[in-house]
């Protein structure tokens, strides 16, 4: 069994709250500098790998929670199609399809905060069948009991994505049915039961950039396995549809995701939502800096297909990762 590298204090120093501050606020032209760091632990810890995600909306809408980004959540009016369950011939043939290319993970969105227990044992059923051809799996499934988890965990469940979304003082601005500590203690539970974890947030809700500084180092606390950072995409018929998102350079984004990596450098480090909005023609420098990306849509909407993600990954001089059967 091999050991990670060590990061000495000389590659990768603490950083304090306001160095981090410092990173976002790097200028311009400083910007390649800054990447050049990030891409020595990049390199260091992931090499030249890409892991390509595919994203399975499996239960969409009708969620009770009000976060503000949200067009499945309880105040959204934006018209997006709604089920209970997926079909489970899409379910199948998007676990086939990870196997089929190569791709690193099968991620499994369900929208709404609670579940029976009635529910868990279905999508467990669902978990181990899917299991047979050695996908790795992650479900993003808002909040679990412990007897719940551990069903999961039993059926074969590798991984729960549970994003922070922000930092603890702005998160009230963008959701009032839970609070950022529950999130906290989810994670934890789940890390307590052996679960690898997936957290990060969403830049461009109107958060401030000590905001984002808190988030990631909270992050940096969890030391979730993976880190996605998700930009912002206005839904139309969510409270956040006409936000200014006039702020969202690809120069800051790349400070954001740079930070994240000097933050937790072995984690995956993943751009979501918005890389082909807000990076495109940047996808060098991006893939310097992050090893991890979606491809084919996040949930309510639509993404890079999977032959052009690949050839961008290419392009940049990167190979795709294979961790799946």
């Amino acid at each position: 069994m091999t050991t990670q590298p060590k990061t000495t204090e000389a590659e990768n120093p603490y950083l304090t709250r306001e160095d981090a501050l410092a990173i976002l606020n790097t200028p311009d032209d400083q910007l390649d500098e800054l990447i050049a760091r990030a891409e020595k632990l990049r390199r260091k810890y992931k090499g030249d790998n890409v892991g390509i995600h595919i994203l399975t909306n499996a239960r969409s809408g009708n969620c009770s929670q009000d976060c503000a980004y949200c067009a499945q959540s309880c105040r959204s009016s934006a018209d997006i199609e709604k089920y209970k369950w997926v079909s489970d011939e899409k379910l199948y043939r998007d676990n086939d399809f990870v196997n089929k290319n190569h791709l690193a993970r099968h991620c499994i969105g369900l929208s709404g905060m609670k579940f029976t227990d009635a529910e868990i044992e279905e999508l467990a059923a669902k978990i181990r069948k899917m299991k047979e051809t050695g996908t790795h799996l992650c479900c993003s499934i808002g909040f679990l009991t412990e007897k719940q988890a551990r069903m999961l965990k039993e059926a074969g469940l590798d991984r729960i994505n549970h994003n922070l979304n922000s930092s603890r003082a702005f998160y009230p601005n963008i959701c009032s049915t839970h609070t950022f500590d529950q999130r906290v203690a989810n994670i934890k539970m789940l890390q307590g039961l052996g679960y690898e974890i997936c957290s990060g947030g969403i830049i461009g809700m109107g958060e401030s950039k000590e905001d984002v500084v808190d988030m990631l180092l909270e992050l940096r606390e969890i030391n979730p396995e993976a880190i996605p950072i998700n930009f912002l995409l206005p839904i139309e018929g969510t409270p956040l549809a006409h936000k200014d998102t006039s702020g969202l350079t690809p120069e800051y984004g790349l400070k954001v995701l740079a930070l994240a990596r000097l933050l937790v450098p072995q984690a995956d480090i993943r751009c979501a939502a918005g890389r082909e909005v807000y990076f495109k023609g940047e996808e060098k420098r991006l893939l310097s800096v992050v090893n991890s990306i979606f491809a084919s849509g996040y949930l309510t909407e639509d993404g890079q297909g999977i032959e052009d993600t690949i050839r961008v990954i290419e392009d940049a001089g990167f190979t795709y990762e294979i961790e799946s059967a």
